[in-house]
């Protein structure tokens, strides 16, 4: 009885399966001592330093004032100043991703060109871009252009841009009496489109009948805007164009010239990245496919627009992602040219509080949420464009 029960204890402690459980318990048990002790050691280095892991310092009055964004005064508190950190951050994030897909795009089709002249162009400024650090060309724009632009009287003046040492100047968009009712309108033209684009896709996709859901989608996302445009007795927006008076701007957008220069150079130095993935993702494309198209007579315009590029999405938006992700967090490299984002906030925060462990956990924590999002967001889609298994 005895030699059965040890052969049965033998062959339960020799079972791949109790062996795993043990193995991976040990190791939870062996990090949570190892944490433990960390945070113990912690606790006793602030202990003897008179500071806590509690975030209440975050109330206190900051004194310091932000002018940049939505900007803060002296007597407000440090939780405050982290917002606006936060928000100016995401100001150049969202407005990055947006430019440096245009411009990659286009700079990737370029590099494809048949044009000698542009086609080598493209080349230079996207392995210039590439091989030089990304500080070292913040230095450079902000330095060596930025702020080597003219005066205020004696700026430049492209259309409706203005360009001087202090800043940039774009119209600014003012709502007017009935904006509210069109932006309504226009936000269910925007959900409708996208219902009438989906089901005519599902239709195509099922019949093979010739649905044109883009042009349904879009007749719906243009036409329901603009026919509310025109049916309200006053425009529900306008532009209000920057005008010079005395020695300041008035009216418009500024655009200061530390956001400007950082948001010039995350697009471009991203944007040569992105030209080169979307080389690889149109070579990528069967050269069939581009055949068989042009054998329909479809111009070499409707090839790519149609053809080729849908399909090169799907090998481009993987990588996509990852250049993404390098732009937020190449954000903070803002702090070399003066722009208060939330790596430069966070480190004033720090110097002023003193509490360097939940400043920069609370920093780390941000930008982690800011990645997950985006990345989130980018799987979405890249699961969406994917080719449908068989």
């Amino acid at each position: 009885m005895e030699g059965r029960l040890s052969r049965r204890l033998i062959r339960f402690f020799r079972d791949d399966r109790v062996l795993r459980i043990a193995g991976q318990s040990a190791f939870v048990l062996a990090a949570a001592v190892f944490v433990a002790w960390l945070v113990g050691n912690l606790n006793d280095a602030l202990d003897a330093r008179g500071l806590t892991l509690s975030f209440s310092f975050l109330q206190r009055t900051a004194g310091f004032a932000i002018t940049q964004g939505p900007g803060m005064a002296r007597t407000e508190s440090f939780w405050r100043a982290y917002q606006v950190g936060v928000l100016n951050s995401l100001n150049v994030v969202l407005a990055g991703l947006v430019l440096t897909t245009l411009i990659g795009l286009l700079a990737g089709v370029a590099l494809l060109s048949p044009n000698w002249l542009l086609r080598n162009t493209v080349r230079v400024y996207v392995e210039v871009m590439r091989n030089t650090p990304l500080l070292v060309q913040l230095f450079f724009i902000y330095f060596g252009v930025v702020l080597t632009l003219p005066s205020l009287q004696d700026r430049i003046e492209l259309g409706p841009l203005i360009l001087s040492q202090r800043g940039v100047w774009v119209p600014r968009p003012v709502p007017q009496p009935g904006f509210a009712v069109w932006a309504m309108l226009s936000a269910v033209a925007v959900v409708v489109a996208g219902l009438i684009y989906t089901r005519r896709q599902r239709r195509r996709r099922r019949t093979g009948e010739v649905t044109r859901p883009a042009l349904w989608a879009g007749a719906v996302l243009i036409g329901v805007p603009l026919a509310a445009w025109l049916v309200l007795p006053h425009a529900p927006l306008t532009l209000e164009n920057p005008t010079l008076e005395g020695l300041r701007m008035v009216g418009g957008l500024r655009l200061a010239p530390e956001y400007f220069a950082l948001l010039v150079g995350l697009v471009l130095y991203t944007g040569a990245f992105i030209a080169d993935i979307v080389r690889a993702g149109i070579l990528a494309v069967p050269h069939g496919q581009r055949e068989a198209a042009r054998s329909l007579g479809l111009s070499e315009t409707s090839v790519m627009r149609l053809v080729v590029l849908p399909q090169s999405m799907r090998v481009v938006i993987p990588p996509l992602i990852n250049q993404y992700l390098n732009l937020a967090k190449n954000s903070s490299l803002a702090i070399g040219i003066g722009y208060l984002d939330l790596y430069a906030i966070s480190q004033i925060i720090f110097n002023q509080s003193g509490q360097a462990v939940q400043v920069i956990a609370l920093l780390m924590a941000t930008y982690l949420t800011l990645s997950l999002l985006i990345s989130m967001l980018m799987n979405w889609v890249n699961r969406r464009m994917a080719t449908p298994g068989r």
